[in-house]
């Protein structure tokens, strides 16, 4: 009888979640990057939308997470050698994110399961894979580490936990911080909704990062005409060399 029961209980339960779902808004959806660019801060808001009033079995949770463009990861070892430290065993990943912020209401771990994790490769961890090749020796999960720690401490990822805001199970906010050091691209925003560790809805769109004025010019020439770029950059050390040395000289004789 009381198998009987729960199969009733979860048979309509899962209708019934499958009604909750997202509703997502930024307040802004475009950064610029210019010259005195030094950052910026996106508030992350939202609802949980219902067609019909869902039965708590489980508190409602959310996640939200900003991921930059990818890129490849080199990562180095150092080893003293003769009383100098140098370069010695080194690590290619495939490419991973050059941005992660995580926030969420509680911890990780209580909010959300293992599967799901790896179905949706939320945490960090999971999106650095280490599909290098097999006859590497290294240690990889020991890069891997070193990885998020360094980039963690450049302000590229960050895990904020508990610092999403949710009122009633039904509105919700956060702010992302954006440091100063984005690489330019579009920067994939993602919230989730778990009740009892299971995803129930999710919602994405996308956070435009772009160069604007002479960061964007200089970009652009950079790679559709890297001679051109690469002799404007001579020259302007040239100027800029002969333009010290002249003043230092008429320093001196005054």
């Amino acid at each position: 009888m009381l198998r009987f029961i729960l199969t009733l209980l979860a048979l309509f339960a899962a209708p019934l979640q499958a009604q909750e779902s997202v509703v997502l808004g930024l307040s802004q959806n475009r950064v610029s990057i210019s010259a005195n660019f030094d950052g910026s801060e996106i508030l992350i808001f939202g609802a949980v939308k219902r067609e019909v009033k869902t039965p708590v079995y489980a508190p409602l949770e959310v996640i939200v997470e900003v991921t930059g463009p990818p890129e490849p990861i080199v990562v180095r070892r150092k080893e003293r050698k003769l009383g100098i430290w140098v370069n010695s065993d080194s690590v290619e990943f495939p490419p991973a994110p050059s941005f992660y912020a995580l926030a969420t209401t509680g911890p990780l771990n209580d909010i959300l399961s293992e599967a799901d994790n790896q179905r949706y490769n939320i945490r960090i961890g999971a999106q650095i894979r280490l599909d290098v090749p097999e006859d590497n020796e290294l240690n990889l999960p020991e890069f891997r580490d070193s990885v998020i720690r360094i980039r963690k401490r450049n302000g590229l990822y960050s895990e904020r936990i508990g610092t999403v805001n949710l009122d009633q199970e039904t509105l919700f906010d956060t702010r992302i911080a954006l440091p100063s050091n984005l690489v330019e691209g579009d920067y994939r925003t993602r919230v989730f909704l778990t009740r009892n560790k299971q995803v129930i809805d999710s919602y994405e769109t996308v956070i435009a990062v772009r160069k604007v004025g002479l960061e964007r010019f200089l970009y652009n020439l950079s790679r559709e005409r890297p001679l051109v770029y690469g002799l404007m950059s001579l020259a302007i050390a040239i100027i800029a060399g002969w333009l010290a040395s002249t003043i230092f000289r008429v320093l001196r004789l005054t």
